[in-house]
């Protein structure tokens, strides 16, 4: 069984208003990226949006896998989950290798192509809130209850129960249970949920254990990349910090000259 905290969203529920995704643009000051929401998509700047499929909507956002490839392919460590269940990014480790949007079963994680500095964004499940004792931006904007917030348990009770007491207007199955190992995102909804773009025919296994098998094959491969990979962010690290030391050396020495002009006059 899952444990720790987690999302359901319902697609019956859902009447396609965008509060959820308004709500989240808000919670992490994200810009305005489309004039009409149900034409947007994830991207730096949107963590989770709304998508039509008929007279069908869906809610598309990080999935917080319960073992998530994207922490076990990460080769500084740049991702983790927390206690609660929610995958984070922590973007001072981060080397931009992107094996993470390589290794993400959902194909979630997005890229900050168009900056200097570039990020990889999603989802962060509104930890900070979580660890406040509250409850996700999303599902305290909804005003169906097509998104829930809470303990893994409570919400798979909720799920089970809706499709139990109505088994015509849902398909039975639980999206999130099974798949890749499980995540701490679940969706039931009225028709397979391939009609609503989710990924279908996932292996039931958590994906770092197919991750492993795949590694195995080609150990000096991964090991030689991992530190390759390593070296070139320390390597790069170290360079940005005697480029700042340099920098910090010749203004001292130009006011040092200044000085002694000043003094000669």
């Amino acid at each position: 069984m899952l444990k720790g905290k987690g999302i359901l969203f319902d697609a019956n529920l859902c009447i396609g208003c965008g509060a959820c995704y308004e709500a989240c643009k808000e919670k992490n000051n994200l810009p305005k990226t489309n004039t009409e929401y149900l034409k947007d998509h994830l991207s730096g700047n949107t963590f989770t949006v709304v998508e039509q499929y008929g007279n069908n909507y869906a809610r598309k956002l990080c999935m917080h896998c319960d073992e998530p490839s994207c922490v076990s392919v990460c080769p500084v460590g740049a991702f983790k989950k927390n206690e609660f269940g929610a995958v984070l990014y922590d973007e001072n480790k981060c080397i931009g290798c992107r094996y993470c949007m390589q290794a993400c079963p959902h194909k979630v994680p997005r890229y900050e192509w168009n900056k200097t500095q570039p990020r990889v964004r999603k989802c962060n499940m509104c930890s900070d809130r979580i660890e406040a004792g509250g409850i996700t931006a999303c599902a305290e904007a909804c005003p169906t209850e097509a998104t829930l917030f809470g303990d893994m348990e409570k919400l798979v009770a909720v799920a089970k129960k809706r499709l139990q007491n109505n088994p015509s207007k849902y398909y039975q199955h639980i999206y999130g249970i099974e798949e890749a190992g499980g995540s701490h995102v679940l969706i039931i909804s009225p028709v397979p949920f391939e009609q609503l773009g989710y990924t279908s025919k996932l292996p039931n296994k958590p994906m770092p254990e197919l991750t492993m098998q795949a590694m195995d094959k080609i150990p000096p491969v991964v090991a030689v990349g991992g530190v390759f990979l390593t070296g070139m962010y320390w390597l790069t690290k170290r360079k940005n910090q005697i480029a700042r030391e340099e920098r910090k050396l010749s203004v001292k020495h130009e006011t040092i000259k200044a000085d002694e002009v000043n003094h000669e006059e």
